[in-house]
Parts: C-alpha cells; sequence; structure tokens
C-alpha cells in the first residue's frame, strides 16, 4: 500500500490505517526507538505509541512524506520517554552523547520567537548534507537522526570505529564552520 492510500485510510478514519502504517514502516519506527532507547519492549511500547499518536493527528495534519513524518514521531516520543525515565542513573545515556557531539556545532538556545530561526537552521543543515559525499552524509545521517552506534555504522559500510569516528568528526567540524559562514552564531 502506498503512502497516500494510507493517509486516505487516516482521513477516512479507517482503523485500517494503523495496521497498514504498522506493515510498511513498523521496522523503520522500531529501529530509530531501539537505537534511542536500547531496550527492546521499550522500543515496541513506543513504535505503540507513535501509531496511535498518527491515528490522533491525521487528520488535521496531512504529511507529504510520510515516512519521514513516523520517524519524526518516534524520534520524538523516544527521546520524551528518554528524559522521563532516569536511565542516567542506571547507565544509560548513549543517546545523549549523540546530541553533546552536535552541541559544539547547534546550540539549542532557540525560542518560541525563534522558530524561524530554526526552521532556517534546519535548511541550512539540510544544504550542508547535500554538498557533502555520498558516504559521509549517510554516516552524519545514521549516527544524528537513527542514533546509530559508532560500531554499527562502522559496521553497516565495512569501516573501523576510529574511521566512523574520523568522519563524524571532520563532518562536524565542516559543518560548523559552514553554519558560521551561513551567519549562524555557534
Amino acid at each position: 500500500m502506498d503512502d497516500r492510500e494510507i493517509i486516505a485510510l487516516f482521513l477516512a478514519r479507517d482503523e485500517k490505517a494503523i495496521s497498514a502504517s504498522s506493515a510498511k514502516f513498523g521496522a523503520y519506527c522500531k529501529t530509530i526507538a531501539r537505537n534511542i532507547l536500547k531496550n527492546e519492549e521499550e522500543a515496541k511500547e513506543c513504535v505503540n505509541a507513535v501509531f496511535l499518536k498518527a491515528w490522533e493527528s491525521i487528520p488535521p495534519k496531512e504529511p507529504p512524506v510520510l515516512s519521514s513524518y513516523f520517524g519524526k514521531l518516534t524520534k520524538h516520543h523516544a527521546l520524551n520517554l528518554l528524559k522521563s525515565s532516569e536511565r542516567q542513573k542506571r547507565g544509560g545515556g548513549a543517546s545523549e552523547l549523540v546530541f553533546e557531539e552536535l552541541e559544539e556545532c547547534i546550540s539549542d538556545k532557540f525560542s518560541v520567537e525563534g522558530e524561524l530561526d530554526r526552521k532556517e537552521l534546519i535548511n541550512t543543515i539540510n544544504k550542508f548534507l547535500l554538498k557533502c559525499s555520498d558516504t559521509n552524509r549517510k554516516v552524519f545521517v545514521l549516527r544524528y537522526w537513527y542514533c546509530a552506534d559508532i560500531s554499527y555504522i562502522a559496521n553497516y559500510f565495512g569501516i573501523s570505529e576510529n574511521n566512523a569516528m574520523v568522519i563524524l568528526s571532520r563532518t562536524r567540524k565542516k559543518l560548523k564552520e559552514y553554519l558560521i559562514k551561513e551567519g549562524f552564531s555557534i
């Protein structure tokens, strides 16, 4: 079933929308949730909550790219679960490390008034990523969108973990330089 058909089911309030979404995007969403939460059971619960959230938000929303919409819902829900739990005390926090790595490039000092700045930042980062090599872009997205472990990235590309970390470090440095050149204060 294609995205338009699934959205049509949501708009018609047909419960088949959830099963169709689960069949098409369930594994994708579970991967994102598992990378963030590091727990299989919590990842399953997160994905179920995401499909419920989609049921509640479509309509009125009609996302143009359903995979991105589900990915974004999953990432936000998983991060909220991570924040609300006390994983740091139990030795978690690998996902926090991912975001700490990006802090050298991007500050989190946006307010409601700064929403336009945030959107401009997102567009600028997307432009930067389009200028990166295919491998560097994929490594960056795997790490900072999917919160993938360095070991997973290294295995996926058939490179050493050190090489993956070097690619990420150099890409972050180039991103920082690019953002400064584009007028963002770091």
